[in-house]
């Protein structure tokens, strides 16, 4: 009986649309980014990420740390590596395995997630989160991993996190790395429970810079900002972006502000991608490219089709991205058939 259902299934794959998901498996906080003639997507493994109340890990040195990472029991150490994807034209999609995994990054022990990425003078940084703290007495937060190639490997470039601490009360974790357009700096976007920091990288992404008033980590949290940060700059205004709503809900949603400076001060727009009751719920955690020499853009996001209810059941989607004459973004429609092939030239 297997057979002709798989038949059909490929019967219905449409060689000129992406379909939604674009490609298969539980995968979530897509990154897209735009590599020479491809177009990538880094994302997180959606699956049990940790330990909780039945083996914690909390308060740990490094040796204890690589220790338990033996020692856990094998169903909360699921989420501890990361895949990649690769496409010509949108619409065929190439896996690439394991481009990260916890065995190269000493310090994390699970819960590995939102990647994001940048190229500089030739590498592939990768950034990440692990080990989910929750306090500034845990071993984790946000790290950075390098590789020649953009399907890597990546192996930690630091040896320990970039962000450990939680500053102006922001968990450090969905992270976003955004290279400014007016004068090629880079700066490190991220925060958790409702709060946004915003810090300049050092020219090998070992560290930060501080600001011209010696701050190191700037708030630049948003009404109703909850995670999931992102930025894109377009016809000189700077766009903040950022998810809102519980994760594991159907209400999870992605909102946006508006500035001169991505410093901000950023006041909240509204809403721009959501669930459809018809066709999928728990829309968010996105991110946006941008067609070079053209006002074409998509956004990537994940969310939960309707045939299920399990927090970590989250598909990666793309759809088109509109904006209007007045430069607002026009709310997202989330399709079932995605967007059309279009190859990079």
């Amino acid at each position: 009986m297997l057979v002709p259902v798989l038949a059909i299934a490929q019967k219905k794959k449409s060689t000129t649309t992406s379909g939604n998901p674009i490609f298969p498996g539980w995968y979530a906080d897509p990154e897209a980014r735009i590599f020479d003639d491809t177009y990538w997507v880094y994302p997180t493994l959606s699956d049990e990420y940790g330990p909780k109340k039945t083996g914690p890990v909390r308060q740990l040195t490094e040796e204890q740390l690589k220790l338990q990472k033996n020692t856990i029991n094998p169903q909360y150490l699921k989420q501890t590596y990361m895949d990649a994807f690769s496409s010509k034209d949108l619409v065929t999609w190439k896996k690439h395995p394991n481009v990260l995994d916890i065995k190269d990054v000493k310090w994390a022990a699970y819960s590995i997630w939102a990647p994001s990425i940048t190229r500089k003078d030739g590498k592939y940084y990768l950034f990440f989160g692990a080990n989910d703290i929750q306090s500034d007495k845990e071993l984790g937060g946000i790290g950075v991993a390098v590789a020649d190639k953009p399907e890597g490997p990546f192996i930690d470039h630091i040896g320990k996190p970039l962000v450990d601490k939680f500053h102006n009360k922001a968990q450090p974790i969905d992270q976003f790395v955004f290279q400014d357009q007016k004068d090629g700096q880079y700066y490190l976007l991220y925060g958790g429970w409702r709060n946004c920091n915003i810090a300049k990288l050092n020219e090998d992404f070992t560290g930060f810079k501080p600001f011209d008033d010696g701050e190191v980590f700037k708030s630049i949290t948003p009404e109703n900002f909850v995670e999931g940060v992102f930025m894109i700059q377009r016809k000189g205004k700077y766009y903040l972006m950022w998810s809102e709503g519980g994760w594991t809900g159907p209400d999870y949603s992605v909102a946006y502000a508006i500035a001169d400076s991505p410093m901000g001060p950023f006041k909240r727009v509204g809403k721009i991608l959501q669930q459809d009751p018809a066709i999928a719920t728990g829309a968010g955690h996105h991110s946006v490219i941008n067609t070079p020499g053209t006002d074409d853009w998509y956004i990537f996001y994940h969310r939960r089709p309707l045939t299920t209810t399990n927090g970590h059941h989250r598909e990666t989607c793309v759809d088109r991205m509109y904006f209007d004459e007045n430069g607002l973004i026009l709310p997202v429609k989330i399709t079932k058939e995605g967007v059309e092939k279009r190859k990079l030239k």
